[in-house]
């Protein structure tokens, strides 16, 4: 089976720390994103996937080559942004499969445990054209609803509303015939929610929905990056491609942890990074050569490459760019973020009166 891994957006919402690393290469749990991605599409049964990429698309390349993690790969880059329609039907260039074989869509910033071999499965039984995994959210108010017949057939895409008749949403990982790619149009910008997927139902074309309510998240804030890089750390969803086994932290080659540090809640702390005695790192990424000093609190947070904490400082719900440094006795919170290279002096800023 063949792939479409599509990763040609900018994570703007995840900046600084796509300013200089695609989202979908982001250290996640030890390894790039997509590696955890790649792995479970192998164990899928995929055994060959075409990178959809535009921004940074050298990157992905150079990451990963023309094989990893079992799967051949191949790479096709946007000349400017299409879509999500325009960038599979621009990707399907690179496919081989017959016109009635199936392709698996996966998005790069999906992190989901659902069973992929079941939804294609549904496809093939089904005879669809397109075969859609839905989640069951508790307030789906916050997307568009996908419901579904007594069959699993999708009846209609809704777009946000106060008052929705179902609780299943676009999780975001399609199963398409080949021929259906073929029906988007050629080099121009589709999306596929709001054109292909009403368009096909429209036309009496069978569209399904595999529902499956296990993990699953979209990792495009900085909270649900944390979040999920916490969550494969501490086992709360398998991946193939773990450097590691569960644990309360995830401590890669190089790294030192004092052993009077208190570090766990799924942190990663990466190669060549340090946590000196004394301080406590909760649930965060510490990415390489990072480093958190004496007496420092850092929490649901993240340190990129270089990026130092100085002692007594606390950062909670923080995003530290390349290279940014907190000095001492700063107090640091409630989503905000520092670019790369920027240097705070000692207690620039506080939340606290406390010095």
């Amino acid at each position: 089976m063949e792939a479409i891994l599509l990763v040609g957006g900018q994570g703007t919402r995840l900046r600084p720390l796509t300013i200089s690393t695609p989202k979908p290469l982001l250290p996640t749990a030890g390894v790039a994103f997509l590696a955890h991605q790649l792995a479970r599409a192998h164990a899928a049964g995929v055994e060959r996937i075409v990178f959809a990429t535009s921004y940074r698309a050298e990157m992905f390349e150079a990451a990963f080559g023309p094989r990893a993690h079992g799967v051949d790969l191949v790479y096709v880059s946007e000349p400017q942004p299409l879509g999500t329609g325009g960038a599979i039907r621009n990707a399907a260039r690179a496919l081989t499969c017959g016109p009635d074989d199936p392709v698996l869509i996966l998005n790069g910033d999906i992190l989901t445990g659902h069973d992929m071999r079941a939804q294609v499965k549904l496809h093939e039984a089904a005879g669809a054209a397109v075969t859609l995994h839905l989640t069951e959210v508790d307030d789906p108010s916050r997307f568009g609803c996908v419901p579904t017949d007594g069959a699993g057939r999708v009846t209609a895409f809704l777009e946000k509303t106060s008052h929705p008749v179902t609780n299943q949403i676009n999780a975001g990982c399609y199963v398409f015939r080949r021929s259906a790619i073929d029906t988007i149009p050629e080099d121009e910008v589709v999306s596929v929610e709001r054109e292909t997927f009403p368009t096909l139902i429209s036309s009496g074309a069978v569209v399904m929905g595999h529902v499956e309510s296990g993990y699953w998240l979209d990792v495009g804030t900085p909270e649900a990056f944390v979040r999920g890089s916490c969550d494969l750390v501490l086992g709360r969803l398998d991946s193939p491609a773990m450097p590691g086994g569960p644990g309360e932290r995830l401590t890669l080659a190089g790294s030192t942890v004092s052993p009077g540090a208190v570090v766990r809640g799924g942190t990663t702390v990466g190669r060549g990074a340090v946590v000196e005695a004394g301080a406590t790192v909760i649930g965060s990424v510490l990415l390489d050569d990072s480093f958190v000093a004496e007496g420092a609190t850092v929490r649901d947070s993240v340190l990129s490459r270089g990026a130092r904490v100085g002692p007594g400082a606390v950062l909670d719900g923080v995003i530290l760019g390349d290279g940014a440094v907190v000095g001492p006795g700063n107090e640091l919170c409630c989503g905000l973020r520092v670019w790369p290279g920027i240097e705070l002096p000692a207690t620039a800023v506080r939340f606290s009166t406390d010095a």
